[in-house]
């Protein structure tokens, strides 16, 4: 793993929330708006892309930890913009970064998320062992 960032630089994402990202379950529609599960998703696409200028041949990231506090709804077809926020890479290796998710000036969202960077063959392997 290779770690060209410093603590404070930023990445964006935007998506532009569809009939896919609504809240709903088995049961049917329980909202029409940008859902828990769909912002949790997106966030951590916007954390990903630190790991994908980090990780070298060979190496994958797996996702450690998501929070995430949802402030406001997002109605389909808002664009939500998210701002990944680099915070370190703690001792363990663990990639941390902090987000926010905003439809224009409003906030939807703010959270943090972790990913490590390890070798394929170990992640494969430990995937194997819990088979």
């Amino acid at each position: 793993m290779k770690n060209p960032f410093k603590k404070g630089e930023q990445k964006e994402y935007s998506i532009v929330v569809s009939e896919n990202d609504i809240a709903q379950f088995e049961s049917g529609v329980v909202h029409n708006v940008y859902s828990t599960f769909a912002l949790c998703r997106d966030a951590e696409w916007s954390g990903r892309l630190f790991v994908l200028e980090m990780k070298e041949e060979g190496e994958e990231g797996i996702g450690t930890s998501m929070n995430i506090q949802h402030k406001s709804p997002a109605f389909v077809k808002d664009k939500v913009i998210f701002t990944a926020t680099f915070d370190e890479v703690k001792e363990s290796g663990e990639i941390i970064n902090s987000f926010e998710a905003k439809v224009g000036n409003r906030l939807i969202a703010t959270g943090t998320q972790g990913q490590r960077i390890l070798p394929k063959a170990k992640i494969d392997s430990i995937f194997e062992k819990l088979k």
